[in-house]
């Protein structure tokens, strides 16, 4: 999708110079009496065709000379209606001033290209330095080398040979340093489009000196780029006045087009506006203004109504950040910044007003933030580390040694293989990771647009049943075990049987909705190969070091995050080894650090901030005897979260729970902790909203929400509620008794 955007994006760049070029031309010649044709016979004393010596670069000699069929415009006082140093005979410093930007994007020259295409959005081209030594300029690329890329790869005869194309380096297809043309600042833009137009070229690059034929210099110091696009609207800007002049001179262009245009313009503008989509931003825009305002006057004024409603202020300030929250996309915010502003606004809230607080955080306070900040950083760590790792695994290649092992060309037969690889997956891997994996995989292996949907949500509830029954498959299950709420040999061994069910169950009820037909022969799965033997280190280090995080906090007793970060130094030593000669950084630990999901680590950390606050004010306590009190049972408690789960993230709701529950009174594997993990778990995947495999899914094979419900939604509740079910079956007979009661407060 991203790719996509990216291929549009330069070709109506491509088109839009070629039309804004086009269109500038013809203005200027409007404004030489016999149009662009006459301009070659123009010169600053009579209007014989002449050449002029152009003092262009103190590179080229005194009887050098330039084409001045534009030059000549600008030196021609008797039609050239701008005054000196606009239009024609600005000066290239003024051009790169007006422009308000250097140009172009500075890229390494191991940055693979569609990364320079992506960060390219802004700027016209990419400048490409030498990795070691950042000063050496090695060459340009631009939307035209793009197109010779899209050319060569037009030619490739699968599609991993295809993909290859956009992960090579940039300096595969660069244009190289010796063939730039250059310009110097005190150039003027007549001067400058001349040099263009000669080289064929629409880019040239700014420099204190230039070489011989205005070409580049190894060293010299690059200042930024000069575009004909950029030149020739700036002139075009400058006509435009001058046309104005021209008509209040010669009354007879009485037609006014300049303001025929302008009004042209604010009609357009206007229609654009009036639409309910512009109105829905505009609401939105004016409602966080006045809301973020008010909140600013509120706090600064030190208020008295914050002192005596600080527990409301609190509730409110959380329910607002939720529903920015939940309603993101309509919103058009940032979860990550809503849930950073939520957790600041409700700390605030809490140090300098509550409970009588004298305007400034007392030191209780600040302990109390420091040990709130140390258990969040825990998982925002081990979640970077983990991440990581799977990154480097998946850039050489490593689930080769799952995806050989797929040979069935049965519908439904592939819908049981791909369910329980994904279960399994899951179970060491995050379910986030292995949703995106699988969802690539089906691309290849199920042709069919709604096949691909149905087994796309199968594996939404594969992934989030697999991630529950270990401490390092779902990230509350996760949360649970860092936090000490849950052991890791009892999590697996009395919630596998229960999450295995709950996929079963799901499974049995979707598989009626595939139809057996012969489209699986038409899978564009190359032939199983095998992976090579760095793949292979990788692929079994990186699992080792997943595996290993268990049973390393269990012998040594330390937070599970450092042993994350071991398992990273593990796999990042051993990749700078096996790459050690090798030029391109993009299958090192570092490219797969910048590739990583920073915002929503971010997410995690403004939420738990929050979910932390709420519980050290004991707004939480009062939470969980309102649902003891109201609630006959912990395990209705713990299936109503679960639910709430289908319709709200359930990273809030388990850290909320965590806050709930005192874990002095139900202790490490209490029968609640564990039924909490199964329902959030599993509760996310009846609505496609519930968990983030839900939402990947929504963004990478276009599933919408009543699809879903209408499809899926069924199926992920029978599963749901057969495993919690099971679990109390099972959690009945080991223990001997009924289950039930009530939770203390």
């Amino acid at each position: 999708r991203s790719f996509q955007l990216i291929v549009c994006k330069m070709t109506k760049r491509v088109v839009s110079q070629l039309v804004v070029s086009a269109a500038s031309l013809s203005l200027t010649a409007a404004f030489a009496p016999n149009g662009l044709t006459n301009i070659a016979h123009l010169s600053s004393k009579n209007h014989h065709a002449t050449r002029i010596s152009a003092p262009l670069s103190s590179a080229s000699s005194s009887d050098e000379v330039i084409d001045a069929d534009i030059i000549a415009l600008s030196t021609n006082p008797t039609l050239n209606l701008t005054p000196e140093g606009y239009g024609f005979s600005s000066p290239i410093s003024r051009v790169m001033k007006e422009g308000g930007k250097s140009g172009y994007y500075r890229a390494k020259s191991s940055e693979s290209v569609v990364d320079v295409m992506g960060k390219m959005d802004k700027n016209e081209v990419a400048l490409v330095f030498d990795e070691e030594n950042e000063k050496e300029l090695m060459g340009i690329f631009t939307d035209f080398d793009f197109i010779r890329l899209s050319t060569e790869q037009a030619r490739a005869r699968t599609e991993e040979e295809s993909a290859t194309f956009l992960a090579a380096p940039v300096r595969s297809f660069m244009t190289p340093a010796d063939k730039l043309i250059c310009v110097e600042p005190t150039n003027t833009a007549s001067q400058a489009v001349a040099i263009m137009t000669n080289n064929n070229v629409r880019h040239t690059v700014l420099v204190d000196k230039c070489g011989p034929d205005f070409s580049y210099v190894p060293g010299t110091s690059v200042n930024g780029v000069v575009s004909m696009e950029v030149l020739l609207k700036l002139i075009q800007s400058d006509n435009r006045l001058s046309y104005e002049k021209l008509s209040q001179k010669f009354p007879g262009l009485a037609n006014k087009p300049i303001e025929q245009m302008r009004e042209e313009l604010k009609s357009q503008a206007n229609a654009l506006a009036n639409n309910e989509e512009t109105a829905k931003k505009d609401l939105i825009r004016a409602g966080t203004a006045i809301l973020g305002a008010g909140s600013l006057a509120l706090y600064a004024s030190q208020s008295a109504w914050l002192s005596s409603h600080a527990q409301l202020a609190m509730i409110a300030i959380f329910v607002l950040g939720y529903i920015g929250i939940i309603f993101e996309e309509v919103f058009e915010f940032n979860k990550a910044a809503v849930a950073l502003l939520m957790s600041t606004g409700l700390w605030v809230t809490y140090a300098d007003f509550y409970n009588g607080s004298t305007g400034l955080a007392s030191e209780s306070v600040l302990e109390q933030l420091s040990e709130q900040l140390a258990e969040v950083s825990d998982i925002c760590f081990f979640l970077l580390a983990a991440s990581a790792i799977v990154e480097v695994v998946d850039a050489h290649q490593g689930f080769k040694v799952v995806t050989n092992l797929i040979t069935t060309k049965s519908k439904k037969g592939l819908f049981w293989v791909i369910g329980f690889l994904t279960f399994f997956l899951s179970a060491i891997l995050n379910n986030l990771t292995v949703t995106i994996v699988m969802v690539s995989l089906l691309r290849k292996l199920v042709p069919n647009d709604d096949d691909r949907r149905l087994f796309g949500a199968m594996v939404v509830v594969a992934a989030n049943a697999g991630g529950v029954w270990t401490p390092i498959g779902d990230v509350t299950t996760t949360m649970l075990w860092i936090n000490n709420n849950l052991s890791t040999i009892p999590t697996v061994t009395e919630l596998f049987l229960p999450s295995i069910v709950c996929l079963v169950a799901s499974l049995f009820f979707l598989v009626n909705q595939v139809e057996e037909d012969s489209s699986l022969a038409e899978s564009t799965l190359p032939p199983p190969s095998p992976l090579a033997p760095r793949g292979q280190v990788v692929f079994w280090t990186g699992i080792a070091s997943l595996l290993a995080v268990p049973v390393f906090a269990e012998l040594t007793g330390l937070p599970p995050y450092l042993a994350m970060l071991t398992g990273l130094g593990v796999i990042w030593t051993m990749t700078d080894i096996i790459h050690m000669d090798d030029e391109d950084e993009e299958m090192k630990v570092p490219a797969a650090l910048s590739k990583l999901d920073t915002s929503g680590i971010l997410f995690f950390l403004g939420i738990l901030m929050s979910i932390g606050v709420l519980d050290k004010s004991g707004l939480l306590k009062d939470l969980a005897v309102f649902l003891n009190n109201n609630l006959p049972s912990q395990d209705i408690i713990a299936t109503v979260i679960g639910i709430a789960s289908a319709l709200i993230d359930n990273v809030p709701l388990v850290a909320a729970t965590m806050g709930m529950y005192d874990l002095a009174d139900y202790g490490t594997d209490d029968k609640l902790w564990q039924l909490i993990a199964l329902c959030a778990g599993t509760g996310g995947s009846i609505l496609v909203i519930g968990s983030a495999s839900g939402v990947a899914l929504m963004g990478l094979e276009k599933v919408d929400f009543l699809w879903y419900a209408k499809k899926v939604s069924v199926g992920a509740a029978i599963g749901y509620f057969a495993g919690i079910a099971t679990y109390l079956a099972q959690n009945a007979i080991l223990s001997g008794a009924l289950l039930g009661g009530s939770v203390s407060p």
